[in-house]
């Protein structure tokens, strides 16, 4: 397993540490017991939260991945784990699952999601998107057929089930979960434009020109109104040359872009949405 985690931007380096920690502890679990919570959203490589710390010159920095608990949870009457660096939880085996991936047992989607009830409602959407997500067909799709992790009812089914925490919470995230997100900023900024009491955009649409031609996807989008709002992530030189392109192709299509950065201020953002959808 490659444990070099130089490179990598705050949320990945600590998603990728926390996933070396449930490695290393996965050849201890016993029967009945398996990776649970974090540490298995961690392992499917879902999106997480950014844990923060405190450091000794008194400022605010992500926190060491390899430092943050390993969540375990254990299924019955069976020993709850307590060890050093081991948040230990107990499972109800009436309604919670676990699978064997990789050889670990992970618990399944709808349980891991159904466990962390606790999370905002921003990040529990997101990775609801992520665990749904309906990779269809399409220009650049890649993993077009691709299964999704689970579905939307299986969620609703699970959390309906059993005696979960923040239950009210969870159920509010099932009415915003979407099956086309195709990054949590994506999925963050859509619930951030919901919130702020606009429009719900569409999530990757496909925009073509009057004469039928492909012009390309857009990461939310007002049809109706030829509005588009495209983020943009860390780029090589390559994909930054095909968004210019992209981008350019939507403008001299009569589109309106919107373009977003992780620099950009939610307010701002939002600010320029509206102005936008009141044109």
């Amino acid at each position: 397993m490659n444990t070099d985690l130089s490179g990598l931007d705050p949320f990945a380096r600590q998603a990728a540490e926390r996933r070396v920690r449930a490695w290393q502890y996965a050849p201890r679990l016993r029967h009945g017991q398996f990776v649970s919570h974090e540490s298995a959203v961690a392992l499917r490589g879902g999106p997480l939260p950014l844990v923060w710390t405190v450091t000794d010159e008194g400022d605010d920095a992500p926190a060491d991945g390899l430092a943050l608990p390993v969540h375990i949870s254990t299924l019955g009457d069976g020993a709850v784990v307590r060890a050093a660096g081991v948040r230990g939880h107990r499972a109800d085996p009436r309604f919670a699952r676990a699978l064997e991936t990789s050889g670990i047992q992970i618990a399944s989607s709808p349980t891991m999601w159904a466990q962390l009830g606790a999370w905002n409602i921003i990040d529990l959407v997101a990775l609801g998107d992520f665990l749904c997500r309906v990779h269809r067909p399409g220009y650049g799709r890649l993993e077009a057929g691709r299964s999704p992790f689970t579905t939307i009812d299986e969620l609703r089914a699970t959390v309906a089930a059993g005696r979960w925490g923040h239950v009210r919470r969870l159920r509010e995230a099932l009415d915003l979960i979407r099956e086309d997100s195709w990054s949590p900023r994506e999925s963050r900024l859509r619930l951030h434009i919901i919130f702020a009491g606009m429009p719900e955009p569409l999530l990757n649409h496909d925009v073509y020109d009057d004469h039928g031609r492909f012009v390309g996807c857009v990461d939310l989008a007002y049809p109706d109104r030829k509005i588009a709002i495209e983020y943009h992530g860390v780029l090589h030189s390559r994909q930054y040359a095909a968004d210019v392109e992209r981008i350019a192709a939507l403008r001299a299509a009569g589109w309106t872009v919107i373009e977003v950065t992780s620099a950009s201020r939610t307010d701002v953002v939002l600010a320029r949405i509206r102005h936008a959808l009141r044109g």
